[in-house]
């Protein structure tokens, strides 16, 4: 991967981040586990309810109890027990509108 390359991950991780906190404005940032956690109760593992993860060639953005969320798109991925998750190249590939219906149901787990 070209230093470009990267650098345009990190930038999609940090928008991805920026929208987060927009729509789920009481949520509070940890970083954690090489990237950054989500959380409506930072002192509680159990508030925390999305995750940005970057790696080598895309980004995630994790949802900790996916399975129990609506996602009538069927675009997240995962066999976890608890966790599903969406991986993004691009901001281009990103459908805000349903990806905030997402952010907005895990929040409320």
């Amino acid at each position: 991967m070209s230093e470009n390359d990267a650098l345009t991950l990190v930038a999609l991780a940090n928008e991805l981040e920026v929208f987060i906190q927009n729509c789920v404005p009481d949520s509070s940032k940890v970083n954690k586990y090489g990237g950054t956690l989500f959380t409506l109760k930072p002192e509680e593992k159990e508030g925390q309810f999305c995750g940005v993860f970057v790696y080598s060639a895309h980004v995630q953005l994790s949802f900790s109890n996916g399975p129990k969320l609506n996602d009538e798109r069927k675009m997240l991925i995962g066999t976890g027990k608890h966790r599903r998750h969406i991986n993004f190249k691009s901001s281009e590939e990103i459908d805000y509108s349903y990806v905030k219906d997402l952010l907005c149901q895990a929040s409320r787990i």
